[in-house]
This record gives structure tokens, sequence and C-alpha cells, in this order.
């Protein structure tokens, strides 16, 4: 009763507070609200909202406390008291806070959501059936369906982060959040064709991260388009250029459409910028040097990627090919395939295998034929 009193003399001195909040005059708004004495219900209210939106919790909370303590039944006030204890850290005191709520409420989704989030805070279960009874009460709530499309993505329930996403898409057809999951469960599933659109809507709505641009890129490469997903990469390039794996792909891309200059430039930025063993980029930039008949280059890189992984089996059949082409002496182009040979004859890639010991035999006629 006594907060109430003076509230509409006050409203003057409220009204410059919130002036001088709004062009960032934080603490002269503050000070301003201090002075009033004595200080209604509405004062303690603007002042624990403006110190909340400051970092300022403790004394938010003490003002809320405050107005509680006289109107114990505002549920505003104990809402926001609520967000300042969790902010604070102060989980338990939160909870206790919105089940009373969800008590006298019950059918309020957004108390039971917040509930999630503060056992989530503190990772603790019961979180998943907090955001499920969210959609129980607000099928369209937003946050509780990304939580939960995202939860079952990362556990692979591809059908069941697809209906979430699309019961929140439904109403609300531009949430980047819910865009994402959505794109992202197409891709795990390898439906690139409907994950297309969904990333091109994303990047449409503005969400141009290296993340959209790489994922776009991958599914335009599945489904054949290696114009797209080479721009789609090069876009994803242009917001991380250092990035080594987006290089090496390019790389490959760019053999694949025999534009070989730029591929030997992407697959040498790749092997730059990456610190780990790079045995995979030695033998791409090896492939690139054989397609573009640089036999000499691409042995160095192929013997390279044969000192980043003696176990390279791919490395070491393509060094054989183009020793085959770069050697003149039958011989030594034979020891190449016979050294592959020798090392895969029991284990190693039936096809390889095949072509190289045709290969050999072809070199052994030869050199039987020419006397040597």
């Amino acid at each position: 009763m006594l907060l109430a009193a003076k509230a509409g003399a006050q409203a003057p001195a409220l009204a410059v507070a919130d002036s001088l909040f709004a062009v960032g005059e934080t603490t002269a708004a503050l000070e301003h609200l201090e002075e009033i004495d004595p200080k209604t219900e509405a004062v303690y209210l603007k002042l624990a909202k403006y110190q909340s939106a400051t970092g300022r919790n403790a004394a938010a909370m003490e003002n809320y406390q405050i107005v509680l303590k006289e109107n114990p039944e505002r549920v505003l006030t104990t809402i926001n008291y609520a967000k300042a204890l969790a902010k604070a850290g102060l989980f338990r005191e939160a909870d206790s806070l919105y089940s009373n709520l969800s008590q006298r409420y019950p059918e309020n989704a957004n108390f039971y959501y917040q509930r999630g989030l503060i056992k989530e805070h503190q990772k603790e279960e019961g979180a998943l059936d907090f955001y499920k009874q969210t959609i129980e009460f607000d099928p369209r709530h937003q946050a509780a369906l990304y939580k939960l499309a995202r939860h079952e993505l990362g556990k692979s329930s591809y059908d069941m982060a697809k209906n979430y996403c699309l019961m929140g898409l439904e109403h609300h057809p531009d949430n980047a959040s819910l865009l994402s999951v959505l794109g992202q469960t197409y891709s795990a599933r390898a439906q690139y064709k409907k994950a297309i659109p969904v990333y091109k809507k994303l990047v449409a709505l503005g969400q141009e991260s290296e993340f959209i641009f790489t994922r776009l890129g991958f599914a335009y490469y599945r489904e054949g388009d290696i114009t797209a997903a080479i721009e789609a990469y090069n876009r994803a390039l242009i917001l991380e250029n250092g990035n080594s794996a987006t290089h090496y792909i390019l790389g490959k891309l760019y053999a694949l459409k025999n534009e070989l200059d730029k591929s030997e430039t992407h697959l040498l930025m790749s092997i730059l910028i990456k610190k780990q063993p790079v045995d995979a980029e030695y033998l791409s930039l090896g492939l690139t040097y054989k397609l573009k008949e640089q036999y000499k280059d691409a042995l160095d890189y192929l013997n390279k990627a044969l000192d980043e992984n003696r176990d390279n089996e791919r490395a070491m059949y393509e060094r054989a090919i183009a020793a085959d082409n770069y050697f003149a002496d039958l011989s030594v182009r034979i020891k190449y395939y016979r050294d592959y040979l020798e090392k895969y004859e029991t284990i190693g890639d039936e096809r390889m295998l095949q072509l190289a010991e045709n290969r050999l035999s072809d070199l052994v006629r030869q050199r039987h034929l020419a006397g040597e």
C-alpha cells in the first residue's frame, strides 16, 4: 500500500529517467531514480529494470524483493526476479519461483520453458521433459521447438528433428535457428535436393556464415552441380580464408572441372595452412600435377604424401603411374609397380591392383622385346 502512494506525482520523474536511459545515460538515470523520496513501487521496479539490464543484478534483486514483500502476487515482477536470479547463477531459487508460478498458472508454457533452461544450465536431467511440456501447452513455442529439434538431430533421430522444425516453421517460416537444424537434418539423411533450398533461404535471410556456405557447397557437390558448389565454397572462404579444409575441397572441385591452375593454388594453400599430417592434400596435389602432365611435380608430391603416411595406398599406386610417365628406363618404371604390388598384393584395392598388374605385365613384355 505504502509503495503505491504518490505514483501520479512521480510520473514526470520517471519519464526523465526513461529519457536518460534511452540515450545511454544509465548512471544518470539510476542516480535520478535514487534521489526520489519516498520511492513508490514504480520507482523500485524501474530501478530494478535498469540495474538488471546493465548487469547490476544484486541491486536489481534487492529492489524486486522490496516490491514482492509488499505485493507477493505481482506475476510480472516475480518473473523478472526469477530471471535476475538465474542470471546471477542462483538457479535453485529461480526454479523455485517458476515452479510456484507453474502451480498457479499450469497452462503457461513459458514457465516450463524457463525451468528447462535452468535444468540445462545446471546440466541436470529433466530439461527435455520441460521443453516437451512447453510445446504441449504452446505447440508454436519457437525456442522450445529449437531445443528439441537440435537434441533429436544430435542423437540422429532425423524424423523427430524434422518434425519439430516443421512444427515451428509452419508458424514462423523465417526462424533461422530452425531452418539451420532442418538443413542439417536433410544433409545428414543425404537428402541434398531438399537441403539446398533451406540453406539458400538462410543466406537470403542474412545468415551468411562459413558454416552455411560449406554445407550448401557440399549439397551442391552431391547433387552434381560443381559450379554452384565452387561458388558456395568460395563464399565460405571469403568469411574464413584460413580454413585448410575449404581450400582442400576447392582444390578437388576445380580439378573435377579441369581448372588445374586453380586446383593447384588451393591445394598448396591447404598444405601451407594445415599443421597436422597432410598426406591427403599432397595426394590431391600430385593428382592435379598428373592431370597437367607435370609428372616430375606429381612424383614429388606423391612422395611427400607417402612421407606423411606410408600406408596411403592410393598415393603409392599413383606414384607408380607418375613414374611410368616420367622415367624412360623400363626397369625403373617396373620397380615402382612392383613396390606397390608387393605391399598391397593381399590387402589392397582390387581395382588398383588389377590395373597395376596389367601395366606391369605390359612393361615386362616391352623390356623383354627390347632385349634389356
